[in-house]
């Protein structure tokens, strides 16, 4: 076997937003998701509400050829992949003088959290518009937008649960945003109240958006192959 791809911080993360079409084969996705898993490899699966995609999958694990072969084993089984983001767990150098028990679950996340079947997945850039320069300003200015930031975040606690993902030079944004939820209105309540932050509302270009139900396997096949 070709040795490992390994970031030599975190893991790697794939977010993979497929379409079921007539060839597509509920058995062969089911056995490429249980083929990933394992081996500190998780893959959290979700249906997809909305025109962009039918369902959606979150791999994160140590090995990128191991999630190139997730992908691979959902083409095969018959899905279309309609839209992907390639990422990597990582803290921010922001949080870096955080206590070790705090950042190693950005790190080594487990997925998913316990009664938050809602997600929504994101991508986002910090602007570099005159005026709007986010990498132009002193890093101390830089810290404290973010502080203020996560301390609104954090009155979300227990309501969401945020994993955010690198993609400087491996997407075509810079962060990926993977919320979890216990309700839908949990994560639009949340995206609402943070983008007032002047870290949101004056330096951050976002994305699509995808919602989704995160589920067993077996529930998410049921829903995407109920019709």
């Amino acid at each position: 076997m070709p040795e490992p791809i390994t970031p030599s911080t975190g893991w790697g993360a794939l977010h993979l937003f497929c379409k079921v079409g007539a060839a597509a084969d509920a058995e062969a996705v089911a056995s490429a998701v249980k083929a990933a898993q394992g081996d500190e490899h998780q893959v959290v699966t979700f249906s997809i509400l909305g025109h962009k995609a039918d369902v959606g999958f979150l791999a994160i694990g140590p090995d990128l050829r191991r999630l190139r072969r997730l992908q691979g084993g959902l083409q095969a089984a018959g899905l279309t992949v309609v839209a992907s983001y390639v990422s990597l767990t990582e803290v921010s150098e922001y949080a870096a003088g955080m206590p070790a028990e705090m950042l190693e679950p950005r790190l080594h996340p487990k997925l998913p959290p316990a009664g938050m079947a809602s997600i929504c997945f994101y991508p986002m850039s910090k602007r570099r518009a005159p005026g709007q320069n986010w990498y132009a300003l002193p890093y101390e200015q830089r810290e404290q937008l973010m502080q203020g930031h996560g301390k609104t975040g954090r009155g979300f606690r227990g309501r969401v649960l945020q994993l955010v993902t690198g993609s400087t030079g491996l997407d075509d944004y810079e962060w990926g945003v993977t919320l979890f939820a216990v309700h839908p209105d949990d994560l639009k309540d949340c995206v609402y109240t943070m983008r007032f932050d002047e870290a949101s509302a004056v330096y951050a270009e976002f994305g699509p958006f995808f919602y989704g139900i995160v589920g067993e396997l077996d529930e998410v096949l049921k829903d995407v192959w109920s019709t």
